[in-house]
């Protein structure tokens, strides 16, 4: 647990002070984010804030992940510390990395282009169904070499665990693993729209799954201490508890400076690396089918953004006055401040029923054998 808090805090010092360097460097770059003149008009009076601060966090988390290591040291059992980085660590910060790079060029082309259309939306789901597609092969063909020959990702639908029954073979778990991939990627991005918004909800998403590795981490089956019945077969659960307690820590740190009224956003940069990361650490964790409901705000204005195109290109009628959806309630006069608290809230909800959801099976499981 030591390794875990040392990453969160490590993460935490470089993003808050990290983010005033980044925000002086891409001010006097220009940087700034180009403003929807067709949104709320309030927007307007953001006009001249520097984008692309996803960079920050995405490298706080790499430094603190190599910090959580180096306080492995002090871990008694070497059996059970991960040797990085190991295929766990590549899956999950390469699909950061990556889909983060992919958002910088969607942010750079909005900057130079000095519009707010950026990458084509054809790009954009090529480019992430690309980074889906090599991280869920390495993350479904690439088995851990020892006494426990287990895959970061798996072969099987999860809900708070693989279910047996449910195998849908290694092709059809990498496409899932895409799928997931992308729709986390575009979920969180259309949840960036309001200052602190996508950056306070990832922080309860991030933590919550750095609690569910460590308690996976405790119960694993690798470790041959534990004579408990329910033991998680997880790859590497420390590793993963580390990676998201890293990010979740640069999170926080990112947040001081982007609460409103924000000084920096995160840009595409941010909000599709931290998509694709909770993604990877969904798989990673064999909670795949859990994620609508951790992420109940991401999922819910997904949906009503699919339910808003739909309905205007079927009967040219709107069902909402914007999306996405935090923008409906602009419109109807909401304060951005009202409209983020409130929305935090059903992050918490959301997250506070996955939670239990997935505490709940394992007591069942454990009262069940006694």
């Amino acid at each position: 647990m030591r390794a875990v808090f040392v990453a969160a805090a490590v993460a935490f010092v470089l993003s808050i002070f990290g983010t005033p360097i980044a925000i002086r460097l891409f001010t006097s770059l220009k940087a700034d984010q180009p403003i929807r003149t067709e949104g709320p008009q309030t927007h307007l009076g953001k006009k001249g804030t520097p984008t692309m601060g996803g960079v920050v966090f995405i490298f706080a988390t790499f430094v603190a992940y190599l910090a959580g290591h180096l306080a492995l040291d002090t871990l008694p059992d070497k059996q059970l510390r991960p040797q990085g980085p190991t295929t766990t660590a590549v899956v999950l910060l390469g699909l950061f990395l990556c889909t983060g790079l992919l958002g910088f060029w969607d942010d750079y082309l909005k900057v130079t282009k000095r519009n707010s259309l950026g990458l084509n939306k054809r790009g954009k789901l090529i480019g992430q169904a690309v980074i889906g597609a090599v991280f869920g092969i390495f993350a479904l063909y690439f088995p851990k070499e020892d006494a426990h020959p287990l895959t970061v990702a798996s072969s099987k639908i999860s809900f708070v665990r693989d279910i047996p029954w449910l195998d849908i073979t290694k092709v059809g778990a990498v496409l899932l693993f895409v799928f997931v991939v992308m729709a986390m990627s575009n979920a969180v991005n259309l949840t960036d729209g309001l200052d602190g918004l996508a950056t306070g909800t990832s922080v309860m998403v991030l933590g919550s799954y750095a609690l569910i590795a460590f308690w996976q981490y405790r119960h694993w089956v690798a470790d041959d201490s534990y004579q408990g019945v329910y033991a998680y077969d997880s790859r590497d659960p420390l590793e993963i508890a580390l990676i998201a307690a890293s990010a979740a820590g640069a999170c926080v740190g990112f947040l001081w400076w982007n609460a409103a009224p924000a000084r920096i956003f995160m840009g595409d940069t941010g909000s599709m690396g931290l998509g694709a990361l909770i993604a990877g650490l969904a798989a990673a964790t064999k909670t795949v089918m859990l994620l609508p409901i951790l992420t109940i705000l991401y999922f819910i204005i997904t949906v009503t953004w699919v339910m808003q195109i739909g309905s205007y290109r079927t009967t040219g009628k709107r069902i909402f006055r914007m999306v996405p959806l935090q923008h409906h309630f602009e419109l109807a006069g909401w304060s951005e401040v009202n409209i983020v608290i409130r929305f935090w809230i059903i992050a918490g909800l959301g997250i506070a029923a996955a939670l239990g959801l997935f505490y709940a099976d394992f007591l069942r499981v454990t009262s069940g054998s006694s």
